[in-house]
C-alpha cells in the first residue's frame, strides 16, 4: 500500500512539472522601443570663472636611498 502510494505522489510531481516548465517557455514576452529625439543646450554656470595659481616648484621631500642594494644584500649574507 505505501509503495503505490509512493507511487502516485511520484507521478503527480513529475507531471506538474512537466506542465511548470511548458508554461515558462510558452510565455515569451518582446520589447519594441521607437526611436526619440534628444535636444538641449549646453548649460554653463552664471558668473565668472576663478583662475588657480600654478603650484610652486618644491622640493621633493622624499629622499632617495644610494645604498640600499648593497644594504640588503648585506642583511641577506647573516641567513
Amino acid at each position: 500500500m505505501k509503495k503505490l502510494v509512493s507511487i502516485v505522489i511520484i507521478g503527480l510531481f513529475m507531471f506538474t512539472a512537466g506542465l511548470v516548465s511548458a508554461q515558462d517557455y510558452a510565455e515569451k514576452t518582446e520589447y519594441s522601443f521607437d526611436d526619440d529625439v534628444v535636444t538641449g543646450d549646453l548649460v554653463r554656470p552664471d558668473g565668472e570663472l576663478t583662475v588657480v595659481r600654478k603650484r610652486g616648484k618644491e622640493r621633493s621631500l622624499i629622499r632617495v636611498r644610494q645604498h640600499f642594494i648593497p644594504e640588503m644584500l648585506k642583511s641577506v649574507e647573516n641567513l
